[in-house]
Parts: structure tokens; sequence; C-alpha cells
């Protein structure tokens, strides 16, 4: 065993830890995907443009960018298991009422509302994920921050395909969302039991970011202090975490890496299936299973991720990963025909599957500041990966969901040349 490792707890801790934090992120995934592959379904129902989807998902990026933006105070005070705990209820409950305002109600207002919901719990539950994420990282010994994100995007697989068959029958919205839902709330949940970032010891000695307990199934709570702070003054030192991480160059740099292939990943969730259907003229549930394709390759990325960051670092792998979700990215636009933009889809999921977990993993290298910075980084990057796609369907009114596509590109530049910034630092 480690000496991280044993830090963090006994071996079969901390594999209990790691398989209920590939939950979480197994969980998200599989959130994010139902709603999305239902896109197609809940225009259709709501008889909606284009600009009328950019609106509505104006709401949930609204929702989640307030949200990320206050997740670092969230984490440093809540702890990441309650934070991972109540966003995922929120998700759930938001899955729900989108679901209802679209089969019952045919409201769009309604169905904003069940984004917004979506993406207030999400936006501090993937903060909090990623500082759970990297403290298990460095209780394990390797660069496994890929194959959790890659558990993310296993659970954006099942939700594809589970979405691409409920649009085949025909399935209502409501209830697939519903059901969904539920399956989230209750495993992330339950799985929350076994997290440990909470209680393991960074590299002062000090325990680590909050003051609250946590609930061993097998020895039950242990009480835990913040680190580098007492519970009279611990709101006042976490703002100033807060601050210190947001003047930090290399964090600010690390969260504009992040951005362009946030992006990327972002654009291809929200638009890759109405691209399809209306730039490429395939069916609904064609359109379903050809996001399933963009995450499955996005998968494959993820898991080899670990192998490729462990023999060639973090900034070679990073300008291969901009390199390739340009290429990618390109072709799907430009395909004379379905098939090719297929191809395209499979080489953008590649080249978009390493940007988040590299500078989540990249922003907690000091274990001490980890929450704040990850905080930073989220808020970078998710402002990219939430607010570009509603933008982009704002563009799509003017030149097509296709070409819009295209402004991706010049984010991903920016990528490529920031790459450097991912050295893991000293």
């Amino acid at each position: 065993m480690t000496s991280a490792s044993g830090a963090a707890g006994t071996a079969a801790q901390v594999t209990a830890w790691r398989n209920a934090v590939v939950v979480a992120y197994g969980a998200s995934g599989l959130a994010f995907a139902s709603w999305v592959s239902r896109l197609p379904a809940i225009r259709d129902a709501l008889d909606l443009t284009p600009g009328n989807i950019g609106v509505i998902l104006l709401c949930m990026t609204l929702g989640s960018f307030a949200s990320v933006s206050a997740s670092g105070l969230i984490v440093l005070r809540l702890g990441s298991k309650r934070t991972i705990r109540t966003g995922s209820i929120m998700v759930g409950a938001g899955l729900l009422t989108a679901g209802f305002g679209t089969t019952v109600l045919a409201s769009p207002v309604a169905t904003a509302i069940g984004l917004a919901i979506i993406g207030l719990g999400t936006g501090s539950w993937n903060t909090a994920s990623n500082v759970e994420g990297a403290a298990v990282e460095r209780a394990v010994g390797r660069h496994i921050m890929p194959r959790l994100h890659g558990a993310f995007s296993l659970g954006t697989v099942a939700g594809a395909g589970l979405g691409a068959g409920a649009a085949a029958i025909g399935m209502p919205v409501l209830w697939h969302l519903a059901a969904a839902g539920t399956v989230v709330a209750v495993s992330v949940a339950t799985a929350a039991s076994w997290f440990r970032a909470d209680v393991t010891p960074v590299a002062s000695g000090e325990r680590s970011y909050t003051p609250d307990t946590f609930e061993d199934p097998s020895t039950g709570p242990i009480p835990v202090i913040a680190a580098g702070t007492s519970p009279g003054d611990a709101p006042l030192d976490n703002k100033r975490k807060i601050t210190q991480a947001w003047r930090d160059r290399r964090t600010l740099l690390l969260g504009v890496l992040v951005l362009g292939l946030a992006l990327a990943e972002g654009a291809a969730g929200d638009w890759v299936a109405l691209a399809l259907a209306d730039g490429h003229g395939q069916s609904d549930a064609a359109g379903a299973a050809g996001y399933g394709l963009f995450v499955t390759f996005m998968t494959i990325g993820r898991f080899a991720g670990t192998v490729l960051l462990d023999r060639f670092g973090r900034v070679p792998v990073m300008r291969w990963c901009a390199a390739l979700a340009v290429l990618g990215l390109g072709v799907f636009v430009f395909a004379p025909v379905p098939w090719l933009a297929y191809v395209g889809l499979a080489v953008w999921g590649l080249g978009a599957s390493l940007g988040f977990p590299v500078g989540m993993s990249a922003a907690a290298d000091d274990p001490a500041k980890a929450a704040a910075r990850v905080s930073v980084v989220s808020t970078i990057g998710y402002g990219a990966f939430l607010c570009g796609p509603p933008l982009l369907g704002l563009l799509a009114e003017h030149v097509g969901i296709l070409h819009s596509l295209l402004a991706v590109m010049v984010m991903l530049a920016v990528s490529f040349v920031l790459s450097p910034v991912a050295r893991k630092a000293d």
C-alpha cells in the first residue's frame, strides 16, 4: 500500500471509495444523456425553433453557472459528500419536472424550470465529484481521473442508448426522465456513504475541507476539522481560499485550457442529435444514436487516457486531444454523406475526451487548495460547457446548426496553445 492510500484508509476502504466515486460519475452521465437524448422529442412536443431551444438551454446554463460559481464555498462548507448527495437529489427532481412540463403541461416554461433545477444540482455536484475524484486519485497513486470521467461517459452511453430506445418506441418523455431521475438520486445518495475526501489528511497533516463527519459504513461517524481553520473562522478562511485561487495565474490558464475542450464536449452533447436530424437528414432515433457514438469514443479515450498520461505526460496528450477535436469537428460539419459524419463524431469524441479530467487533476495538484482551485477551473470550463451551446443555438438561427459548430474551433486552437500549463505543478 502506498503512503497516500495508507493515509486515506485501508486498501479495502480505498477500493470501496473508488467504486463509490465511479457510481457518482456514472450517475451524472446518465442524468445528462437522459434529457439530452430526448431533445428532439422535447422540441417536437413543444414546437420549438433552434432559437427557442437555445433559450431553454440557457435556463439550465444559468442554474448551472450560479451553482458552479458558488461550488467552492459550498464544498468547503458542506464537504464533498453532502454536496454530491444534495446535487443528485436536485437533478432527479429536475428531470421529473422537465418531463412533466413536456408531456403533461406541454409548457416550455415548465420544461425550462426543470432544466434550471438540473443545472442548480449539477454545478456543485460536479465540482464536488472532481474534488472527491482527485483525492481518491492521490490515494491510488495513478492517473485515474480520466477513468473516473470515463465512468461519466459510460453513464452517457447508457443514457443515450436508453434515450434512443425510448425515442424508437415512442415512450413519453415524462416516463423516461422520471425513471432516470429516480435511479440517479437513489444510487448516488447510497454510494456517498463511502466517500473519504472529507476525512483524508492533506499534505500539511491537517484534515481536509469541511467541519463535518464521515460515516464509514463499518466504523461509524468520524469527526473532521476543516483544513487550516477552526470552526469559528471557517467561512472567512474559505472565502480567502477562493479569492487566492482566482488570483493564481496557473489556475486561470488551466481554466481557459479546459474551456475550449469543454465547449467541444458541451456542443456535442446539446447539438449532435439535432445536427444529425436537421443537417444530415437523419431520424430522431439515429440522431440520439449519433450522440451515443460520440460518447462511446469519448469513453474509449478516457479509459485509454490513464495509460497515455502515465507514459507521455499531460502536455503531449492535451495537444493531441485538441488537434483530434478540430479534425473530427471539421469532418462532421462538412461530411458530404451521413456515414462520414459519424466517422467525424468518433474522432471528435476521442479529441474531447481528456480535457475535463486532466484539467481537474491539474487543478488539484496541491490537495490543500484542491477545492478552491477545482471550483475556479470548473467555473471557467463550465462557462463554455454551459453557455456555449445556448449561444450556438442563437448563431444557428443565422447560419444553421452545422455551421454554427465551427465557432468551437477557435477555442480549441487556444486550448492547443495553452497545453503546457497542464504540466504537473511542483
